[in-house]
């Protein structure tokens, strides 16, 4: 018996041709922007959790509140910010294996007689790939990354190699920052984001480029293996409260763990993520009006039909749960098409992002409950959207449906 009333509702929607399309694109664009964005979101979220494991649970950032830039107002701001003598005070911390400082600051750089304000980064040439790697996973495009033996030598982001300057630049060109010329000794892959578009030079040479011998701009504290990073965190927050005269409400400088950045970026994505749902849901809402104003549209059309039907036996509850049947289907129908348009959508965003952009950090994720959850919930839309014109039809006296005309 039901699945007469699947093939009956089918008939009628095949029927109904490209009236039947027409309903059904309200669902479809709500479902796949739905799809698409949710796949993109988790698929970020899987790949920001990849690379903070492999740069390791083990490491705690530091960062300071105000004057982690070398600038005017930073040098203004300097008795709030980190210094190296913070991080002798964490060094003796038991459980702290070593630390990886940087510093961070804004400066005209010089090519070829073009001047260009860009982020420059000072950092100790053995630790900086393993210490601040881990989001960016840098990787020498060309050339090298520093060597404790380099000085005046840096390596800088694709976006400053291809995009920033007129021209070019490429391994061994110069670059001229505060009077003093760097050799571009590598440059690296791109990765799609503030990396791109920085430079790198040894910490003690930016240092004495800037005259801040003491400012800390951030600094990687990793723990040794047997200790617990959270427990590492909680000491050092108490010792440096002690010796900045602080507390937890007045800090000038946060200290996080993997696990809290995670969280936390983790939280964003999914507050970025669930407003666009919701944005597109929508569409979804229009498109259920569509198909409630086609389900009425059929009561009217088939009142005949609903008399014959009532004549030859037919219940109220036999054409209240056809109507429902019909309307799911043009839900589920839409959904289905919807969740194809969204995978491809959110494919072709992720093969453009890595072959024409090259980045390979937005990646899809597509998990089976969103395809069901999509699915289900297209046709719940669709249900709910013909509950009313299905009572409507229920309700028709048989002999008032026989005499319309």
């Amino acid at each position: 018996m039901i699945s007469d009333y699947f093939v009956f509702a089918l008939k009628s929607i095949r029927r109904r041709g490209l009236r039947s399309w027409l309903t059904m694109i309200g669902i479809f664009i709500g479902i796949a922007a739905v799809v698409s964005l949710i796949s993109l979101g988790q698929g970020l979220e899987d790949s920001i959790t990849g690379q903070f494991e492999e740069m390791g649970s083990n490491k705690l950032t530091l960062l300071g509140k105000a004057g982690s830039i070398v600038s005017p107002i930073a040098s203004s701001l300097a008795d709030k910010s980190i210094t190296e003598d913070d991080l002798k005070i964490i060094g003796d911390v038991g459980g702290v294996d070593y630390i990886v400082s940087m510093l961070m600051s804004s400066l005209v750089v010089e090519f070829d007689g073009e001047l260009n304000n860009l982020f420059v980064y000072g950092l100790p040439p053995k630790e900086s790939n393993l210490a601040f790697g881990g989001m960016s996973s840098w990787q020498a495009e060309q050339g090298r990354l520093l060597e404790d033996s380099d000085k005046y030598k840096i390596f800088i982001g694709d976006g400053i190699a291809h995009d920033t300057f007129s021209e070019d630049l490429e391994i061994r060109d110069k670059l001229e920052m505060n009077g003093v010329n760097f050799k571009v000794v590598g440059i690296l892959k791109k990765v799609g984001g503030p990396d791109d578009y920085s430079i790198y030079l040894p910490l003690g040479v930016l240092r004495n480029l800037v005259d801040e011998p003491e400012l800390v701009s951030m600094a990687t504290i990793v723990v040794k293996e047997d200790f617990e990073p959270s427990l590492v965190a909680e000491e050092i927050r108490k010792e440096l409260y002690d010796y900045r005269n602080e507390d937890e409400n007045s800090a000038t400088f946060s200290l996080s763990t993997s696990d809290e950045l995670l969280q936390t970026i983790g939280d964003v994505l999914s507050i970025v993520q669930w407003i666009l749902v919701g944005i597109a849901a929508i569409s979804l809402l229009v498109g259920g009006v569509g198909i409630m104003n086609t389900m009425y549209t059929s009561v009217v059309e088939r009142t005949r039909e609903i008399g014959i039907m009532k004549a030859t036996g037919a219940k109220n509850s036999d054409v209240l749960i056809l109507f429902l049947i019909e309307s799911g289907m043009l839900g589920i129908f839409g959904g289905l098409i919807g969740i194809i348009i969204g995978v491809g959508i959110s494919k072709g965003v992720e093969y453009i992002a890595y072959q024409q952009l090259g980045i390979d950090l937005l990646k899809v994720s597509i998990d089976p409950y969103l395809i069901g959850g999509a699915l289900l919930f297209s046709f719940v839309v669709g249900s709910v959207s013909g509950v009313f014109p299905a009572r409507q039809a229920a309700r028709l006296k048989p002999i008032d449906a026989l005499r319309y005309e």
